[in-house]
């Protein structure tokens, strides 16, 4: 008894390439629109410079510095929340691709192993019923271990994207009060 005719073999092989060159293709997309993210972060990075710094030498004391100061740090704090968020929806697509083809190749696995499986118990000799038994509970096993472990994976998945998406939203509530605190400091000393 044969596993793999020559024909089935290459098919396989083919399709391995197919999904690896799929997977480099997605990985450079991922890569290019970090890429991308990171040239517009500087453009405007020092666009804003600039314009900042032609604000700050046309200041006319020292309570006019401040109070300019105090209006540009709500803005750089919310950028980088931006900046993060961006970042991480690049990277969770990425991944969430990779994810999706690796779920398809375990899933098509899963029916080859099946297969397998049942052509060997089809063509088993008699009294082997017990073998056969222990390699479909064997199967069974790993099956719903690897499930278990997906489902897990999932949920720290979903718990990491809530925590991050918790922090940025208090990170932002924090940049905005201390932008109000540093305004009414000026305020206070003027």
């Amino acid at each position: 008894m044969t596993l793999l005719t020559p024909e089935q073999f290459a098919a396989a092989q083919k399709a391995n390439l197919d999904t690896l060159f799929g997977l480099t293709t997605k990985a450079f997309e991922g890569v290019e629109k970090l890429v991308e993210l990171n040239l517009q972060v500087v453009k405007s990075t020092l666009a804003e410079s600039q314009e900042n710094a032609q604000r700050a030498l046309s200041v006319k004391d020292a309570q006019e510095l401040l109070s300019l100061q105090a209006s540009l740090t709500q803005p750089v704090a919310e950028k980088m929340l931006s900046y993060g968020r961006h970042v991480y929806e690049i990277v969770s697509a990425t991944q969430g691709e990779f994810t999706r083809v690796a779920e398809a190749q375990l899933e098509e696995q899963n029916k080859k192993v099946q297969a397998l499986v049942d052509n060997v118990a089809k063509n088993a000799p008699a009294g082997s019923e017990t073998a056969v038994a222990v390699m479909k509970s064997a199967i069974t096993a790993a099956n719903t271990t690897y499930e278990t472990v997906h489902k897990a994976t999932r949920q720290a998945v979903e718990i990491a994207e809530s925590n991050f998406n918790a922090a940025a939203t208090a990170a932002s509530k924090a940049a905005t009060q201390a932008a109000a605190q540093a305004s009414r400091s000026v305020k206070k000393a003027v």
